[in-house]
Order: structure tokens, then C-alpha cells, then sequence
């Protein structure tokens, strides 16, 4: 089992930034990517950055180069850096914690953590 834990959610104005942090815990040997998704009211949960554990990332076209992933893996961390943010970027966000141990995956949550940007 892998507890997870966001924080650093909240209220900004357009154009603002915020981080979100995540920690992990508990069976955290075998967590291979980690990554944040949201999911804005009426719409489908979407990926929106990752990074492995090599430290390779990706994002979906709606963040890119307005928001950067990172990892310590040490502390079994993922941050979330949100720049130029936009009242479209309003959700919850919610870090993810994908587990492959002994060739089987395992996808763990956070409770989620709210971003609201004001236009």
C-alpha cells in the first residue's frame, strides 16, 4: 500500500502561480512514475504532467511550458511548479502514484487538492 498526501492548492488570480507538493509513503520501493491530474467540474479526470523514475516528463499540450514536474525521489516527492496560471486551469488536482512490484501495476491517489484561479 502507498499513502498519498497533496498540499498547496488555493485561491489566485490569473496570471498567478502556485506549487503543489506530494509525498508518498508506505510501500514506496516500487513506485515507478508519478504524476498530478485534474479534474474541473462536468469533465473527465486528465493527465496533465508526469515524471519517471528517471526523471523524463511529459505534459498535456493545455500546461506545456507554463507548468514543470518534479521529482525527489529521496523523499518520495512530486511538485507541481504553476505559472501564467489561467481561470481554465480551475480543478482539483490530484497527485498519482503508479506501482509496478513483481510485474504487476498498481495506481494509488491522492484526496485531491483545490486550485481556483479568478479571472
Amino acid at each position: 500500500q502507498v499513502q498519498v498526501l497533496e498540499s498547496g492548492g488555493g485561491l489566485v488570480q490569473a496570471g498567478g502561480s502556485l506549487r503543489l507538493s506530494c509525498a508518498a509513503s508506505g510501500n514506496i520501493f516500487s513506485i515507478n512514475t508519478m504524476g498530478w491530474y485534474r479534474q474541473a467540474p462536468g469533465q473527465q479526470r486528465e493527465l496533465i504532467a508526469a515524471i519517471t523514475r528517471d526523471g523524463s516528463t511529459a505534459y498535456a499540450d493545455s500546461v506545456k511550458g507554463r507548468f514543470t514536474i518534479s521529482r525527489d525521489i529521496a523523499k518520495n516527492t512530486v511538485n507541481l511548479q504553476m505559472n501564467s496560471l489561467k481561470p481554465e486551469d480551475t480543478a482539483v488536482y490530484y497527485c498519482n502514484v503508479h506501482v509496478v512490484l513483481f510485474g504487476q501495476s498498481s495506481d494509488y491517489w491522492g484526496l485531491g487538492t483545490q486550485v481556483t484561479v479568478s479571472s
